[in-house]
């Protein structure tokens, strides 16, 4: 029987031939899933190092998938990468830093929403329909992040398909890197979001469907101004 190579660690082990990929691709993504949890749950407090190996060892898994999980965790501005110090949590947003993310939000997503009513084709229209209903299907914000990640990836997943449908790149673009339901979740759930969000979205998705720009960049205007000051609400007062 030949020894065992040292240099192939065990979540490999057993994973050879055609199946390798896809399971080597479960493994990392469930640990990016758990990883994520952990930050947004603040188990990994903001600002905090974040150990490679340390979190390998909670997880049960070599240091490879931690690696792959924090470089997708950086693009996801969920954690910070600094030479000779490795990574850390990002910090959570302060009410300045909530303002100026929806004052963003309110300059491109209102426009995006008005040129998908323009552009979209009937495959983004449908898209956009499947996801409000697949969000009526899930709780909304309570509890830890497990609870609500079915639903705050598919309010993100909301709003990028609207810009998305605006045929605009560089606008979808630049909705899509702000990552601002990451960061604003991650400052604290609340109980009340899930019924107005919706019923905010549903305004949003009528009026795209109705071909009226105009309708459709103010229900996303209504939509955030009224997000901003749920969460402003919450931070309590400047």
């Amino acid at each position: 029987m030949p020894a065992h190579d040292p240099s192939v660690s065990d979540d490999a082990a057993g994973a050879k031939g055609p199946s390798s990929a896809p399971v080597r691709q479960v493994l990392s993504d469930s640990v990016y899933e758990d990883v994520k949890a952990m930050v947004m749950d603040h188990e990994i407090a903001p600002g905090a190092r974040v150990g490679i190996e340390a979190l390998a060892r909670t997880l049960n898994v070599s240091p490879t998938p931690v690696r792959e999980a924090l470089a997708r965790l950086e693009s996801d501005g969920l954690v910070v990468k600094r030479s000779l110090s490795g990574y850390r949590a990002t910090e959570l947003l302060t009410r300045q830093g909530v303002e100026e993310l929806f004052e963003m939000r309110l300059l491109l997503e209102p426009r995006a929403a008005a040129l998908a009513a323009r552009h979209a084709d009937e495959s983004q229209l449908d898209a956009v329909e499947a996801i409000l209903e697949d969000m009526q299907a899930h709780p909304g914000p309570a509890g830890p992040y497990a609870a609500y990640r079915d639903f705050a990836v598919l309010d993100q997943r909301f709003h990028d398909a609207i810009a998305e449908a605006a045929r605009r790149p560089l606008l979808a673009d630049a909705v899509e890197r702000l990552h601002s339901h990451l960061h604003i979740f991650r400052l604290s759930s609340l109980r009340s979001e899930g019924a107005p969000t919706l019923a905010e979205h549903e305004r949003v998705v009528r009026a795209i469907l109705r071909r009226r720009p105009e309708r459709a960049a103010e229900a996303m205007a209504d939509h955030l101004a009224r997000s901003l000051e749920r969460r402003l609400g919450r931070l309590g007062p400047g």
